[in-house]
C-alpha cells in the first residue's frame, strides 16, 4: 500500500536573487515522499517549489493543499500509482505539486535512487550543455557575475534583462561583445515581460546588433496580439516563458503557439504541471517547427534532477539548457550533480541526501 508524507525547507541563496518580481531571500521547497509497505525503506522523492509571483499555486493555500494530496492518497489504499492518475489525484490547478508527485511516482517506481529515467545521461554517460545564467542587479554586480561564467568556461549566457536603464543594459552587452563574439559565445537575453508594446520594436532592434541567440519574453504575458505581430517582425527570435503558464486546455494550447508562431518555447515543469505536461508541450512545438529548451525554476537539486533527467529524455546536443541553478543556494540538497565547463553532469552511484 502506498503512503505519501512531506517535509519542507527554506532555501536560501547564497545572494539576493534579483528578479522581475523583486528580491529573494529565500525559497521554500516542500518534499513528496513516497513509500510503499512492501518496502517501507524506498522512498521516491520529488519537490514542489512554487515561485512568489509567479507560480499559479504559490499563496497561503499551498501547504493545506499538501496536507491535503497526502491524507487523499492515504486513504485511498492505493496499491499502485501511474503518471496519468495524478492530475485527477492532486485535482485542477496546483502545477508544481503534480510535478512532484509525478517526480515521487518515477523515483519509487525506478527504486527510489533519483533515476527517474533510462538515459545517457542519468546513467552518467552523457552531459547537457547549460546556459550561465546572469542574474538582474546592478551593473557592477551583473558584470562581476560575467566574468565569472566566462571564465568558468560558459559558451552560452544568459542575462536577464529589464531592471536597469536599458541604455546601461546595451553597454553590458557591448562589453561583453567586446570580449567574446557570436562566434564564441551565445547569448540570450530575458526581459520577464518589461517592453511595453510601442517600444518593443526600437529594443529589439537594438539588441540584434549584438549577435543574440534570442530574447525570452520581451512582452507581459496575455498581449497576444500584440506579441504575434512582434514576433512577424522582430530581427530577433522571440521565445515564449510566462505566456505559457496557466494554459493547460490542450486546444487553447494549440491555439495560443498557432497565433503567435514564436521562434521558441522554454519550458519550467514546475510551472507547466509535471513531466507529462511538458512533454505535450514538446510535441505541439516539434509538430510545428518551433524550438525549445527545459529551464528549472529555482528549485533545490530534487526538481533540478528531475528537470534535468527529463531533459535527458531528449537530443539537446549543442543547446544549451537553463539547468544551472544547483549552485543558488547554501543549503541545498546534497546531490550528485556537477557543474563544469558549462555542462550538467550526473553521477549515478553518487550519494543523495534525503531531506
Amino acid at each position: 500500500m502506498l503512503h505519501l508524507r512531506f517535509s519542507q525547507r527554506a532555501l536560501r541563496f547564497n545572494f539576493p536573487a534579483r528578479t522581475s518580481r523583486g528580491s529573494l531571500a529565500e525559497h521554500v521547497a516542500w518534499y513528496l515522499h513516497l513509500t510503499h509497505s512492501d518496502s517501507p525503506a524506498v522512498t521516491g522523492l520529488g519537490e514542489a517549489a512554487p515561485l512568489a509571483g509567479l507560480s499559479p499555486d504559490h499563496g497561503p493555500g499551498f501547504a493545506g493543499a499538501v496536507s491535503s494530496l497526502c491524507e487523499r492518497l492515504n486513504a485511498a489504499r492505493l496499491d499502485s500509482l501511474a503518471l496519468a492518475d495524478v492530475p485527477a489525484l492532486v485535482g485542477p490547478g496546483w502545477p508544481a505539486l503534480k510535478f512532484a508527485l509525478e517526480t515521487a511516482v518515477l523515483d519509487l517506481a525506478n527504486g527510489g535512487r533519483r533515476q527517474l529515467y533510462t538515459n545517457a545521461f542519468s546513467e552518467g554517460k552523457a552531459v547537457l550543455p547549460i546556459n550561465g545564467l546572469v542574474w538582474m542587479g546592478d551593473a557592477g554586480f551583473m558584470r562581476e557575475q560575467i566574468q565569472q561564467k566566462l571564465a568558468a568556461g560558459y559558451a552560452c549566457l544568459k542575462l536577464k534583462i529589464g531592471s536597469l536603464d536599458f541604455a546601461t543594459e546595451l553597454a553590458i552587452l557591448a562589453e561583453i561583445r567586446a570580449v567574446a563574439g557570436p562566434e564564441q559565445l551565445t547569448l540570450r537575453v530575458d526581459a520577464n515581460g518589461a517592453f511595453a508594446p510601442a517600444d518593443a520594436p526600437r529594443k529589439l532592434a537594438q539588441l540584434a546588433e549584438f549577435g543574440l541567440h534570442s530574447i525570452e519574453q520581451p512582452l507581459a504575458a496575455g498581449q497576444t496580439a500584440a506579441l504575434a505581430a512582434l514576433c512577424r517582425t522582430s530581427p530577433l527570435p522571440i521565445a515564449l516563458d510566462e505566456e505559457l503558464i496557466g494554459v493547460t486546455n490542450p486546444a487553447r494550447q494549440a491555439a495560443l503557439l498557432d497565433a503567435i508562431q514564436p521562434a521558441y518555447i522554454v519550458l519550467k515543469p514546475t510551472l507547466l504541471g509535471g513531466h507529462a505536461a511538458t512533454r505535450h508541450w514538446i510535441a505541439l512545438a516539434a509538430s510545428r517547427g518551433i524550438g525549445w529548451w527545459l529551464t528549472s525554476a529555482l528549485e533545490s537539486n530534487v526538481g533540478l534532477n528531475a528537470v534535468a533527467q527529463l531533459t535527458g529524455e531528449y537530443d539537446v546536443r549543442g543547446f544549451p539548457q537553463g539547468l544551472g541553478t544547483g549552485q543558488l543556494y547554501h543549503n541545498n540538497v546534497a546531490a550528485p550533480l556537477h557543474v563544469g565547463n558549462g555542462e550538467l553532469r550526473y553521477e549515478p552511484n553518487g550519494t543523495w541526501e534525503l531531506p
